[in-house]
């Protein structure tokens, strides 16, 4: 995995400057959303890093083929690579070749950045108005996928809320109760290990998920700008903010939050610790309702599961009703092959889309659409639904979407080794400080 993420930031790196170059085309006026001309249905290609057997797949699949019902010859081609540094890696090499298909995924990196920059992805903001659809959009659905300057290239197709799972059992066998801060955290851990309870479930081998915890802090403490100085060297780990989260990143693991050898434990193992019972806590989103708030959740733990949102602490600059409510990875379309038959076939499917979409259970991103709760639900797949209408203006953004993918990944195995305690809260703090010096400038200019 780490050879992975260093491998996408060569790409990176690499693809970055062979598209500043021109790499063989000019892009189409990312502005000219209303293409005018005849419809000539062909074979079109969307780049995706989503589950294959996922709900967006699955339903665009359908959506496709009933466009290609009334357009004959046409065709959508679906191109999937679910492991995310594999992915990336296709992308910035078919980017550096100037080999983007009509559709592709992407978060709102600084790489997406410059491929904007350039002119070679139409502007999603207009798009969406020229479709009249823009308005059915939950701002946050959009905020999320914009860049620093509030530009939109990207469209999402998922809306998700982040929360911790707890066992309400296990709390009251460790004589603990719902943190009130981020604070009280490390405490609870050495409670919960006191009676032999694992604390945390965390996938680690993933690393994203670990990620996660050091953006809480600096949200609570200095709002959302933090990352955003943070990834251009504008503000540094050395700072209050960021110290504050390097110690709170120690101390959950002096106090053993995680379970042992959380690193190379992955997706499923996690999920089973906490359904299993044995874990006290697992931070997770609301992708996972059908597996934590239905009648397929462990019916010996099935009882004692509840959630809150990310807490706050005190003097928080953010508000309880504000935490990481991400719309996933975003789809762009490619400017240059922009043409009657994408902008009438994306018309056709993001008109459909949602009720599609929020008929398999799923939150949608849009607010036109009433998500069906499945008939074996439980009540908190409604109470995590109804969490959605009360959200607060500001989001804590993942990390990973955000920093320089050089930076990113040092940031991921340094994290590991600081809450394993193998290098000091000071240790850490030089080395991401010296990371950021050295890489923010290739990635903002």
């Amino acid at each position: 995995m780490k050879k992975l993420f260093r491998a996408a930031a060569v790409a990176a790196a690499a693809a970055l400057a062979l598209t500043a170059c021109g790499g063989g085309g000019a892009a189409s006026d990312p502005s000219n959303v209303s293409p005018t001309g005849e419809i000539k249905p062909r074979e079109i290609s969307w780049l995706l890093s989503r589950p294959a057997d996922g709900a967006v797949i699955n339903i665009m699949k359908k959506l496709a083929d009933d466009y290609a019902k009334e357009h004959p010859g046409f065709a959508l081609n679906l191109i999937t690579t679910p492991d995310r540094p594999s992915y990336i890696q296709k992308l910035e090499t078919l980017a550096a070749a100037n080999k983007l298909p009509e559709l592709f995924d992407t978060d709102a990196t600084p790489f997406a950045r410059e491929l904007a920059k350039q002119g070679k992805m139409v502007d999603a903001d207009k798009l969406l108005k020229s479709l009249d659809v823009y308005d059915d959009y939950r701002p946050g659905a959009l905020d999320y996928q914009r860049f620093d300057d509030g530009s939109l290239y990207m469209i999402p197709f998922q809306f998700e809320l982040e929360f911790i799972w707890y066992n309400k059992a296990l709390m009251e066998k460790a004589g603990v109760s719902v943190p009130k801060s981020l604070d009280d955290i490390p405490a609870m851990c050495t409670a919960l290990r006191n009676a032999g309870i694992t604390p945390i479930a965390i996938d680690g081998q993933d690393q994203w998920p670990l990620e996660r915890y050091v953006a809480y802090q600096p949200f609570r403490e200095a709002g959302p700008d933090f990352v955003q100085k943070l990834k251009k060297g504008e503000a540094s780990f050395s700072d209050e903010a960021g110290q504050k989260t390097v110690k709170w990143m120690a101390d959950l693991g002096k106090a053993k939050c995680f379970q042992e050898g959380f690193s190379a434990q992955g997706y499923s193992d996690a999920q089973n610790q906490f359904t299993s019972g044995q874990a006290a806590m697992y931070n997770i989103g609301t992708w996972e309702l059908p597996s934590l708030a239905t009648d397929k959740l462990n019916s010996e733990v099935r009882d004692d599961i509840d959630f809150f949102t990310l807490p706050t602490t005190e003097g928080s600059v953010t508000a309880a009703n504000e935490f990481v409510s991400p719309s996933g990875i975003g789809m762009a379309v490619n400017s240059k092959t922009y043409d009657p038959l994408v902008s009438d076939f994306l018309k056709f499917a993001l008109e459909k889309y949602p009720a599609e979409y929020a008929a398999t259970g799923a939150l949608s991103p849009t607010t036109n659409v009433q998500t069906a709760i499945p008939a074996n639900a439980t009540p908190l797949y409604k109470k995590a639904l109804e969490t959605a209408d009360t959200l607060g203006d500001k989001q804590a953004m993942p990390w990973d979407t955000q920093l320089d993918p050089t930076t990113n990944g040092r940031l991921q195995q340094e994290l590991v080794l600081l809450v394993q305690g193998n290098i000091t809260p000071e240790q850490f703090t030089k080395t991401m400080d010296d990371a950021i010096k050295q890489n923010a400038p290739k990635f903002f200019k």
